[in-house]
């Protein structure tokens, strides 16, 4: 089982985007998941025709891969866990060098990895999974079937400052993080706690790795936002919208459920009708493209005008004619 590009004699593959229609026609994979209605033969490759060739592909390596690590509950020796947090120990999993202070709830099925660190009072949800090295700050809350990657940060303190008498007084950040359940956020990516009330994560979201969430923001429910996006301060994200790589959104901003912004966007105004935005400032796909493609035809239009001033010139200089 491989990629299109690297398969060889014996393999299986898939094709499901047309943007790999090169890779598809010169493959060495014996066997390809197509989507339905496919036209094209490919001589001396079998083609399978499924409604999804990417899920198919998934279910079928779960059948030839190695299976996923056994669940181990109990608590490591090494682990420091606070007399006062309620969990069963027969039915959760904490690694080496863990620490959970006081106040702390953990639901059944849920997988603590080493040198993860919970803070006072918060509550991890059941069927979870920290993947070793994630710190959960004071009194934050996880819902069932989270997974956090390596490096995440949840309940850091908001960037939060007043410049008072020539110095930047730090504001006390007393909220926290809700992260509702089904959300899988990726290595590295922080999302800070409010300045008071939440900063709120809804069902379902998938975060990419090395994002960026501030205070007070609250995102929807199935959100897809992607690697090193970054997300200031009280923003709110409808349902179902999705943030590209390295876009960035200003804060105090509302972008609509359904709303697509595209790779290095820039967000700064609120976008609330569903649509694809790129760009900076971040516009319409339509209206950006037309930007785009006056900008690139500018230095022709400079050269034509260059010559049009030159042909005045000519013929503001030229003598009088004599009859």
């Amino acid at each position: 089982m491989n990629t299109l590009g690297q398969a060889g004699p014996g393999d299986l593959s898939f094709f499901g985007n047309e943007r790999y229609i090169k890779e598809l026609r010169s493959t060495k994979a014996e066997v390809i998941l197509v989507p339905r209605g496919f036209q094209e033969v490919l001589p001396g490759r079998g083609l399978v025709a499924v409604d999804n060739p990417s899920a198919a592909f998934a279910l079928i390596m779960k059948r030839f891969t190695p299976p996923p690590r056994e669940f181990r509950p109990g608590v490591h020796p090494t682990a420091a866990v606070d007399a006062s947090v309620k969990f069963d120990p027969t039915n959760v999993c904490i690694g080496p060098y863990v620490v959970i202070e006081s106040g702390v709830t953990i639901g059944p099925g849920t997988e603590i990895g080493a040198f993860s660190f919970i803070g006072q009072d918060s509550q991890i949800g059941g069927d979870c999974r920290l993947f070793p090295r994630v710190s959960v700050m004071d009194r934050s809350v996880v819902g069932d079937r989270v997974r956090l990657h390596s490096g995440v940060v949840l309940g850091g303190d908001g960037f939060g400052y007043e410049f008072v008498n020539g110095q930047h007084a730090k504001i006390d950040q007393v909220g926290i993080v809700q992260i509702d359940q089904d959300v899988e956020i990726g290595a590295n990516t922080t999302i800070d706690r409010a300045r008071f009330g939440r900063t709120w994560i809804g069902e379902g979201t998938k975060i990419d790795n090395q994002v960026m969430i501030a205070h007070n923001c609250v995102i929807g429910r199935h959100c897809i936002i992607i690697a090193q996006a970054g997300i200031a301060g009280s923003t709110q994200v409808g349902d179902y919208a999705i943030i590209a790589a390295q876009a960035g959104v200003a804060g105090h901003l509302e972008i609509g459920s359904k709303v697509v912004v595209a790779a290095q966007a820039g967000v700064t105004k609120s976008l609330r009708e569903p649509g694809q935005y790129m760009g900076f400032p971040a516009t319409p796909v339509r209206e950006m493209r037309e930007v785009l493609v006056t900008q690139r035809r500018l230095p022709n239009l400079l050269q034509r005008v260059k010559a049009i001033e030159q042909q005045l010139a000519t013929l503001h200089h030229e003598p009088p004619t004599t009859h």
